[in-house]
């Protein structure tokens, strides 16, 4: 099966301000970390999560709050925690995203 990519925004001639990271990636801004976990069992399991630490994490796995808000594009999908959220404008443990199915084992493991 050949890939079709799709063109860029930015191939596409639409400006924006600053210049691509190295990698034009997320983890080209500093302090940002991103790890993923997949799992592949059979010919029917596929599932996995993405964890985004929006500041580099302490000695002792905590992470130190920053700023943040939200934004649902179509309302549909499951964003737990987001009342706190919208109440302190402070983003205080890894942002997960995961199929949702699998948001509360995520949101569990968090707590622990």
């Amino acid at each position: 099966m050949l890939e079709s990519k799709k063109p860029r925004a930015r191939d596409l001639g639409i400006p924006f301000d600053g210049v691509p990271g190295k990698y034009n990636a997320i983890t080209d801004v500093d302090g940002i970390q991103v790890g993923f976990s997949t799992i592949i069992e059979g010919n029917s399991i596929r599932t996995g999560v993405t964890a985004i630490f929006p500041r580099r994490t302490n000695s002792d796995h905590s992470q130190s709050p920053c700023f943040a808000n939200w934004f649902s594009l179509n309302g549909n999908g499951e964003i737990t925690g987001i009342h706190r959220l919208a109440e302190s404008g402070l983003l205080t443990c890894p942002i997960l995203i995961t199929n949702t199915l699998s948001v509360g084992i995520c949101r569990d493991s968090l707590i622990r």
